[in-house]
């Protein structure tokens, strides 16, 4: 026990190159040692465990060693790097900020700045946690660090990057540490297990440093504690154990249950998970994240991007395959959604059994859903059987969903609330008036059975699925305003109206016909004709589809009822940006053709 040290002590890197993950700064620094071109301070930030302190270690030990190796490494053997091995040099001296952050503390710095070094080049200051300095303590601090004597050199470290003053900031030259990668994490782990004598597997190792969330101390810590609670046998079934971590497993089993639309065995393996223990919201956040590994692993560019062991990664490349892209981003935005609303949910292991049961019948409700808009679809072409006299008894529409239908069909998981009128397709059962109050008689009401859940006027809740515009009945198209009146108006009476109304349409988040009216303006033609320049056929489409609008406004406020739209088509050979989302589309792929094999691949769509 005597000889213990922890891992993180002692494999504590001692040179640059034996830092790990940390390569961009490590570059610099060597190369401004090399050139001789040291900043008078630097500042090192970046999360917890990630190599702040033991760079400012190295950096000072290497700016004061007398005999630099050929890489600009320090050398170990010379007086200065001993006597900073040993802890007792007197040109290196570290500062711990936190329980020395008043002015009294950073005055007494102040005066051991202005003694020359007795050793070596420079004196050095490694001040840690610099954040923790008092307002006062900085501001004692600034003179001293914008205009040091030419041996000093301080080197700050923080973890809180926002905390300190702008004018400390703009004396220093600071370097941003990065996260450490699991990669790189989990090789370092195995090569301190190959020195320990300690038996590991690739998986364990790659879920320390999974999490460890880029510190690479906390992943030593956690190394050493498995390593006495294995005995020295590092298996990825003693980590999940000992951390408390959920099995990839479950996660795997939980998928397959999705794909099979077997709803009992993703219940049963939720109950499962929680009796060892796990909280609801951690599972579903879990969830989550393996449905966007499967998405990754499903195109071999984005491959790399899973932060997981090759044992691990082939299980993810075998599952990918067995399951469709629309059905994993559904799942993962169901998932998203549980996420969001579980902690303000009262009862939250229904939150989560709910959202599993989505997932499990996410096919069968797209079918019945496409199924239910081809019936509305068909009643709209039959415009005979739309209208029901008054004094006749109403009947169900051929082809309507029978109100007894089997259980099979759509469980209750997957139905939302009734919706507006605006988003939900019509019953096809027409709806009758009481002549008393105006309201739907109850004989008459819309209803549909879908399994065992009768609904009213209800649709499944999936709009993230699919897209249910086709359902919507569109109202009747404006009258177009006529009259006698023929009051002559000049071009600055037609632009004065025309803009009015273009910014009531901006208002109105009428953007596409905002933009049509606003991008060229009108031409006052003869004969009250107004000339509107179309650059596309969407263009031209859309300002059929709102004429009317715009001639009964303008007919009214020229009281003149011969004004009328004449669309102009811009030059063959003038120059156009895309306007629509399938030209911006179409220009993107023609500069970069991998975007339309991402979109195959994933098989995505325009709005």
């Amino acid at each position: 026990m005597d000889n213990f040290i922890v891992s993180a002590r002692k494999y504590r890197p001692a040179t640059f190159d034996t830092v790990v993950g940390q390569q961009h700064i490590t570059v610099t620094l060597k190369n401004a040692i090399k050139n001789n071109q040291l900043a008078q301070a630097f500042l090192f930030c970046g999360p917890r465990g990630v190599g702040k302190t033991t760079c400012a270690r190295i950096l000072a030990k290497t700016i004061n060693c007398g005999h630099l190796t050929a890489d600009v490494e320090a050398c170990g053997e010379c007086d200065s790097c001993k006597s900073f091995q040993n802890g007792n040099s007197f040109s290196i001296h570290e500062l711990d900020a936190a329980s020395n952050n008043s002015v009294d503390d950073i005055r007494n710095l102040i005066d051991q700045v202005r003694i020359p070094p007795q050793t070596g080049k420079y004196k050095i200051y490694i001040i840690d946690e610099v954040h923790m300095l008092s307002q006062a303590a900085f501001n004692a601090f600034l003179k001293t660090l914008e205009e040091p004597p030419s041996y000093a050199i301080f080197i700050l470290a923080t973890t809180e990057k926002h905390k300190i003053l702008p004018t400390i900031l703009s004396r220093c030259q600071i370097f941003d540490f990065n996260r450490i990668k699991v990669a790189d994490m989990a090789n370092h782990l195995a090569s301190i297990a190959t020195k320990e004598g300690v038996s590991y597997d690739t998986d364990g190792l790659h879920v320390i440093a999974q999490k460890a969330d880029g510190g690479l101390r906390d992943a030593l810590s956690m190394f050493d504690q498995i390593v006495s609670f294995s005995n020295k046998q590092v298996t990825y079934q003693s980590v999940i154990d000992n951390l408390n971590i959920l099995d990839y497993d479950y996660y795997f089993r939980l998928t397959d249950a999705v794909i099979k639309e077997d709803s009992p065995s993703a219940l049963l393996i939720l109950d499962e998970i929680l009796s060892h223990g796990f909280d609801g919201s951690h599972f579903i956040s879990g969830l989550g994240s393996h449905f966007r590994d499967l998405l990754v692993a499903k195109e071999p560019a984005t491959l790399k991007l899973l932060d997981t062991s090759d044992t691990i990664r082939q299980r993810y490349l075998r599952q990918s395959h067995a399951i469709s892209s629309g059905l994993l981003l559904s799942a993962l935005n169901i998932a998203n959604q549980c996420e969001v609303n579980y902690r303000t949910s009262k009862n939250q292991r229904l939150q989560v059994e709910l959202a599993l049961l989505k997932m499990c019948h996410i096919a069968s409700a797209i079918q019945l859903a496409k199924n239910g808009s081809a019936t509305i679809v068909a009643e709209k072409k039959k415009p005979s059987e739309s209208v029901i006299p008054a004094n006749t008894p109403v009947q169900p529409v051929a082809g309507a969903i029978p109100v007894q239908a089997t259980a099979a069909e759509v469980p209750a998981a997957i139905v939302s609330p009734p919706q507006s009128s605006v988003s939900s397709p019509p019953s096809p059962i027409i709806e009758r008036s009481s002549p008393a109050t105006g309201q739907p008689s109850p004989t008459t009401q819309n209803s549909r059975s879908w399994g065992k859940v009768k609904l009213s006027n209800a649709i499944p809740d999936l709009n993230t699925i699919f897209d249910d515009k086709q359902a919507v009945v569109q109202a009747d198209e404006p009258e177009l305003l006529t009259g006698d009146e023929r009051e002559p108006f000049s071009h600055d009476d037609l632009l004065k109206h025309w803009h009015a109304f273009a910014d009531k349409l901006k208002a109105d988040n009428k953007i596409n016909l905002f933009t049509l009216m606003t991008a060229n303006p009108p031409q006052l033609l003869a004969d009250y004709q107004i000339g509107v320049v179309v650059e596309n056929p969407i263009q031209q489409d859309l300002l059929n589809a709102s004429k009317i609008d715009i001639l009964n406004e303008l007919r009214f406020k020229l009281r003149n009822f011969a004004v009328n739209l004449v669309p102009k088509q811009v030059a063959n050979d003038a120059a156009r940006k895309p306007y629509t989302a399938q030209e911006k589309y179409q220009a993107m792929a023609a500069k970069n053709p991998a975007l339309d094999t991402l979109r195959k691949a994933f098989n995505l769509g325009l709005e």
